[in-house]
């Protein structure tokens, strides 16, 4: 599954712009609503857009791979699969 590192990624850029930042400073900056980026925070594996993931990484002046992260799904329809 594809996995969204927004949480890690606010909290690095907060000690690298050295100041809070908030989901509603995101927003009101990227054009996301502020309910979709509180989803991708709790919900890491949520399906985001191809459109927000490029907006969050012009926010973030970042490369995709900085956001994302692939990891293995070990729920059980990979046991029965096999």
């Amino acid at each position: 599954m594809i996995v969204i590192n927004l949480q890690a990624m606010i909290f690095a850029k907060q000690v690298e712009w050295k100041r809070h930042i908030t989901l509603k400073e995101i927003a009101e900056s990227t054009g996301i609503s502020r309910m979709t980026l509180h989803r991708m925070v709790k919900n890491p594996s949520y399906n985001a857009c191809t459109e927000h993931l490029g907006k969050l990484c012009t926010y973030f002046a970042c490369d995709i791979s900085a956001l994302i992260r692939w990891q293995p799904e070990t729920d059980a329809r990979q046991v029965f699969a096999a």
